[in-house]
């Protein structure tokens, strides 16, 4: 189908709760914005989408998703300009990527038009809950999953898309502890370590869990066979600046995620002049460069994290502890520019930025 953002229909909220956002204090995804977007697949296509009040679902018992798992979601963010404008970060790669987490999990194609016009129109409809602050924004949550009523396994022919929205502050507030993962695996080529669906983040919480019992904020996983190649952060995609190069674990195995933050980075890396390898990168090159002094930089990536430095990494006995903050040239760039990009306090000469 393809819709105009003028059709789709919009039932206001009768009494808004934004009274509720305490601006001081704006914690990420405790409090959600006054409306969603709602649109169903029945039939082999796209009803026509709602905008509503945001509210709980009804769902059978017997709801696909919850059984079997076919959930996929994305993370997006909005901002305000120096005017007071809301502008939305790079949206329409989020919406080839839940695409191509849409194919690999047999959920429906979500057309762009319900996807990026949607985002826009819900935007624009609650840019009062965009939160004005250095290192606040909007974020956008789209999500997908299968919505038939029936147990049993096979793919589903019923789906339902929303886009839901939530003043947010910063995801991690300080520099964050990373514990290197060996023991349990969170993906394998031919999986789906690629995709933003729900069961990655599901099967990780058990391990996350254990290190946070043990003072460490996030996992850093490491590959399925070896152990030894790192991969991603729960969170975050991850960076490591080694002597003048900065490094990524690179995406052809298809056991991480093609983080549009992480593109976003060595995008501006290389326009800076900055060597940047995507690339097998192993914890035992990190442990040398480290013992020689050349482990400058450590930092994750993600629309939630934005750019989250790393204050030390414990693999085994060893825990590397990174140099003062203050003293990093990559990351502190990166984090400005970021942020005078997507806040529209510098021209955007890459195309990433989406007025509402």
């Amino acid at each position: 189908m393809s819709v105009s953002t003028s059709q789709f229909p919009v039932t206001k909220i009768a009494h808004s709760r934004i009274g509720e956002v305490d601006p001081a204090n704006i914690q990420f995804g405790k409090i959600y914005s006054d409306h969603m977007l709602v649109a169903h697949y029945e039939d082999g296509e796209w009803k026509q989408p709602e905008i509503m009040p945001f509210s709980n679902l009804s769902l059978s018992p017997a709801t696909t998703f919850m059984h079997y798992g076919q959930a996929i979601f994305e993370g997006i963010k909005a901002y305000k300009d120096p005017q007071g404008n809301p502008i939305i970060f790079r949206p329409q790669d989020n919406w080839k990527r839940m695409n191509k987490s849409a194919e690999r999990m047999a959920l429906p194609y979500v057309p762009e038009d319900i996807f990026v016009d949607g985002i826009r129109q819900l935007v624009n409809l609650d840019k009062a809950w965009i939160p004005t602050s250095e290192d606040t924004s909007l974020y956008i949550r789209p999500f997908l999953f299968a919505v038939d009523e029936f147990i049993g396994v096979r793919p589903a022919e019923k789906f339902m898309f929303i886009i839901i929205t939530s003043p947010a502050g910063p995801y991690y507030s300080k520099p964050v502890s990373i514990y290197v993962q060996d023991q349990y695996v969170r993906a394998f080529p031919g999986g789906i370590g690629y995709t933003k669906a729900a069961g990655n983040y599901g099967m990780s919480m058990y391990p996350t869990a254990q290190i946070k019992a043990m003072g460490y904020d996030q996992i850093l996983w490491t590959d399925g066979f070896e152990h030894k190649y790192v991969q991603e952060i729960g969170t975050m995609n991850v960076f490591f600046k080694l002597g003048d190069k900065v490094i990524t674990p690179d995406l052809s195995q298809g056991t991480i995620l093609a983080g549009v933050t992480r593109d976003s980075v060595i995008t501006l890396l290389r326009e800076k002049g900055v060597t940047v390898e995507e690339r097998r990168l192993s914890i035992d090159e990190i442990q040398a460069a480290y013992r020689a002094g050349e482990l400058k930089e450590a930092f994750g990536t993600g629309t939630a994290a934005s750019i989250a430095p790393i204050r030390a990494l414990t693999y085994h006995d060893e825990t590397m502890e990174l140099p003062a903050l203050e003293t990093w040239e990559t990351a502190n760039f990166l984090k400005k520019e970021l942020a005078d990009i997507r806040y529209g306090r510098k021209e955007d000469t890459h195309g990433w930025i989406v007025r509402a």
